[in-house]
């Protein structure tokens, strides 16, 4: 892994580690906390659930596992600051891990739906977010808090968010969110809250500072450190995105044809529908051939094949969604100070030797 900070324990796996398998493995799969991993006892562990509902609930793990039909959902999480350091390319973002490409993984997620949870305990009419509450605190909150966040209840409801309590047909590890943790597929992985609570309906968004404050896409001229709720963005659905895995670019490669390999997701409830690559700068795309989905919220693989002439290629990506939209071509236009949502055409430069 390439490790970005120890603690709170953040890293990504190099590139080639994602380019072989759709599902990501334990080992291979990111890791994005804001307070160090808590240790929870899954025997004695509770989840509450509250706020505007009819019954409150207290459920422990074996009351889920008993009262709640149990799900498989194949699901992308991908870090809001995935591929950050492209943008720090651009200009300098302080303070913040220096993301690649590689913040983004594909896991089965298994448990019970969010909804059924939410229709035992029965939201009231007034009922429009789902708040998330974890175990972990965080320093880097103001003042320190436990993590948190929200989700419409329109997105509460749509029976591909989890309450999970398994990952690839194992236990939930520890460092991933065990005993239980959201899955909130289509949507940034900060929504997707580990080591879970409490789960509360409200009328308004939750308060909690990484729902309110910190995942927000502020104007570039913006002081983060003096963010406010309501001054930027807040960030939901992830963004059209793609990039390059293998060749990985740290490795010279001999003239020839060459296979390029990359993952390309779209999130929300959107598909990519094509992938381009170039070898010129973009005056003339190569379709690459593009797998399709193996769930409506998970990314799809793709590969071509380039020729290598000696000297160095910058190879290029872009993707295009159902929806006919388009990624933007360059970082420079979407730099912010928190450095979110890169989700421009991605470029991998690499040398060829005789």
């Amino acid at each position: 892994m390439i490790v970005h900070s120890r603690e709170p324990y953040n890293a990504e796996p190099p590139r080639q580690a994602l380019a072989d398998n759709t599902i990501t493995s334990f080992e291979s799969f990111y890791s994005r906390n804001h307070g160090p991993v808590p240790e929870l006892d899954a025997d004695t562990w509770q989840l509450e659930v509250g706020g505007l509902v009819e019954r409150p609930l207290i459920l422990s793990l074996r009351e889920l596992h008993d009262r709640f039909e149990q799900c498989d959902v194949t699901a992308t999480l991908q870090c809001a600051g995935n591929r950050r350091a492209g943008l720090m390319e651009v200009r300098d973002i302080p303070g913040e891990n220096p993301w690649g490409p590689c913040a983004t993984a594909t896991a089965v997620w298994s448990g019970v739906r969010l909804a059924d949870v939410l229709a035992e305990a029965g939201l009231l009419p007034e009922a429009a977010h789902t708040a998330f509450a974890a175990a972990d605190v965080s320093q880097a909150a103001e003042p320190p808090q436990p993590f948190g966040g929200s989700i419409p209840v329109a997105k509460a409801l749509s029976g591909e968010v989890l309450l999970a309590w398994g990952m690839n047909g194992r236990p939930l590890p520890r460092v991933h969110g065990a005993p239980l943790r959201a899955v909130v597929p289509g949507w940034i992985g900060a929504r997707s809250v580990k080591w879970l609570r409490q789960i509360t309906a409200l009328s308004e968004p939750s308060a909690n500072y990484f729902q309110a404050v910190d995942y927000q896409i502020l104007p570039a001229e913006a002081d983060p450190h003096r963010a406010r709720p309501g001054d930027g963005i807040s960030l939901g659905p992830v963004a059209l995105n793609c990039d390059i895995l293998r060749p990985d670019g740290a490795t010279p490669l001999p003239p020839g044809p060459v296979e390029v390999t990359g993952y390309a997701f779209a999130g929300d409830d959107r598909i990519v529908a094509r992938l381009d690559v170039s070898v010129d700068d973009g005056r003339t795309w190569i379709q690459a051939e593009l797998d399709e989905p193996q769930s409506p919220w998970a990314w799809q693989h793709w590969r071509t094949t380039i020729e290598l002439s000696p000297g160095e290629t910058v190879v290029t990506a872009r993707a295009w969604d159902s929806t006919g939209a388009l990624q933007p071509e360059s970082p420079a236009a979407l730099w912010n100070p928190k450095g979110y949502d890169n989700n421009s055409w991605a470029r991998l430069r690499l040398t060829c030797r005789p």
